[in-house]
């Protein structure tokens, strides 16, 4: 007989100590089963379903605007999730707040400038401050955590999903880069330690709904959104001398800088592609995009006979963070609801692949496999920091990645350790390119 705690995504049903014979059911983490909804919606008289607690999570990132959204959530939350553990770069004092708020038992600043500054008494006595990329690792792999969110910006995200995956966990992947460099190694690590990724990104969220537990080979594709951004319907040339601020105008989301800019250049779209093909096990000819300036629906699922599966809800990060950590249950949150009586139309138009060529770069990487993934995304981190700065013009940073494309060494099967010094020199080519643009511009006055 059990009356302990419910595993990760599941629960435990007992008829009372006394009842003969006993009897006992158990759902194990994200296994659909039709006593689980007979149950749940209906205990049978004499049942008892005791308090489950909350599922414990760790936010790696948690500074940023995935992390701040989640904790948001998990605040709305209490009785659902715990926060365990938080990781940031260098906002000590954001940190700091958030420690207080939440009381998590350990915080890490993975720089160590940012940890030799920070105050300690700015964080509550029963947080744990630990410094170093190692440390948020140990936090992702942590036997007190069930459901690690993976919210680093970039390739630095990786690490802390391949510690999380390498011990088994549940990770809600914010961290899209994990799969566009190393697509094939992360997902052969979750099947082979039982670990599992669940999509955080609006779009991979709205996909996974859709799809339920449909067969790959019964849909006939999927249609990933995108905003358009800031620029569309602006032509290539309209786009030359585009400033960092204006880029930054996002019109419906509210992200951080990097992403920002992806979404601007439609290189977001690029990325959210190979990550599809990877979360879904979808070739290329089975991945499309479309523009929705709207940004209500999120993606299309097309299936065999027709069908057409759209997920909708208005532009809030909250609700895809909520549905990764809580799955497989729904339960009302902080999200905001899809207002029916605003709501006038909803437009969809075809991507400009001439003016926004970052798209295609998506889908030649995940026709093509190997290392494109990690050498495209580098190029384009590499790129949108130059832009940032002001060393590159808008237009220039799909001019880089292609270029990064064109000069590196192509492998097909790379390991781990191939793709990662893929991406070291894809940034490289990308300084190398950058140099050799600006002499010829001087050059040519």
């Amino acid at each position: 007989m059990s009356d302990g705690v419910a595993p990760l995504g599941g629960w435990t049903a007992t008829r009372p100590r006394e009842a003969t014979p006993s009897l006992t059911f158990r759902v194990p983490s994200g296994t659909a089963h039709p006593v689980q909804s007979l149950l749940v919606r209906c205990p049978p008289q004499g049942f008892a379903l005791p308090a489950v607690r909350p599922r414990r999570v760790a936010v790696l990132g948690s500074t940023g605007s995935i992390g701040t959204s989640a904790l948001a959530v998990a605040e709305a939350l209490p009785d659902r999730l715990q926060i365990v553990g938080l990781a940031a770069r260098t906002r000590w004092a954001e940190l700091a707040d958030q420690c207080r708020r939440v009381r998590p038992r350990v915080a890490v600043l993975t720089d160590p400038e940012a940890f030799a500054a920070a105050d300690r008494s700015a964080f509550p006595p029963e947080t744990e401050l630990l410094c170093g990329d190692e440390a948020a690792c140990a936090l992702a792999r942590a036997a007190d955590v069930d459901v690690v969110l993976a919210a680093v910006v970039g390739a630095a995200g990786l690490d802390g999903t391949w510690a999380a995956l390498e011990a088994g966990k549940t990770v809600a992947l914010a961290n899209k880069e994990s799969l566009v460099i190393a697509g094939g190694p992360v997902t052969e690590l979750a099947a082979e330690r039982g670990g599992r990724l669940l999509p955080v990104d609006s779009e991979h969220s709205a996909i996974f709904q859709a799809l339920g537990d449909t067969p790959v080979e019964q849909v006939a594709r999927v249609i990933l959104t995108a905003s358009g951004g800031p620029f569309r319907g602006r032509s290539l040339a309209d786009l030359e001398h585009v400033t960092p601020e204006q880029a930054l105008r996002h019109p419906t989301w509210r992200m951080g800088p990097k992403v920002t800019i992806d979404s601007a250049t439609l290189m977001n779209k690029a990325l959210e592609v190979i990550e599809a093909r990877w979360l879904f096990d979808l070739p290329a000819d089975k991945l499309d995009a479309i523009v929705h300036p709207e940004s209500v629906v999120h993606s299309f699922v097309e299936f065999v006979d027709g069908s057409v599966l759209a997920q909708m809800s208005p532009p809030d990060m909250k609700l895809p963070i909520q549905h990764a950590l809580t799955h497989p249950g729904r339960v009302p949150g902080p999200a905001k609801k899809l207002d029916w009586q605003a709501l006038r139309g909803l437009c969809f138009e075809p991507p400009d692949r001439g003016t926004f060529p970052a798209l295609d770069l998506g889908f030649e990487a995940v026709r093509r496999g190997g290392t494109c993934g990690a050498v495209l995304n580098a190029a384009n981190e590499a790129a949108v920091e130059r832009f940032l700065g002001g060393t590159i013009g808008f237009n220039d940073i799909p001019r880089c990645a292609r270029a990064a494309l064109d000069a590196h060494d192509y492998d097909p099967g790379p390991t781990l350790a191939a793709l990662r010094a893929a991406d070291r020199r894809a940034r490289q080519e990308v300084a190398r390119w950058t140099t050799a643009s600006r002499q010829t511009t001087r050059s040519s006055r």
